[in-house]
């Protein structure tokens, strides 16, 4: 995996104050926001940002290698976290 001086992070679906974040598909329109269509004509999610779970709840992905390829698609998904109180967890190794 290449380097970055972004740190990679995740998103996850719980506010700071312990509350689920609604509506219950937010992490797949989030990263529908930075997919593309391929040839085939389906909607491909970035390789830097996906929906997953984590520990249970819905969660977000973020490569730091997306800074390095779109920096304003990188704000935009840390923008997002913190203007709706979300969860963020860093330093992944």
């Amino acid at each position: 995996m290449a380097t970055t001086s972004h740190p990679s992070f995740i998103i996850v679906g719980l506010t700071i104050a312990g509350k689920r974040f609604r509506p219950s598909d937010w992490a797949e329109r989030l990263c529908g926001v930075l997919s593309a269509f391929g040839a085939e004509k389906k909607m491909r999610y970035s390789p830097y940002v996906g929906p997953r779970t984590y520990k249970g709840e819905k969660a977000v992905f973020v490569d730091g290698r997306l800074y390095e390829v779109e920096p304003m698609a990188y704000r935009f998904v840390l923008h997002f976290a913190q203007d709706n109180d979300l969860q963020l967890i860093q330093d992944l190794v």
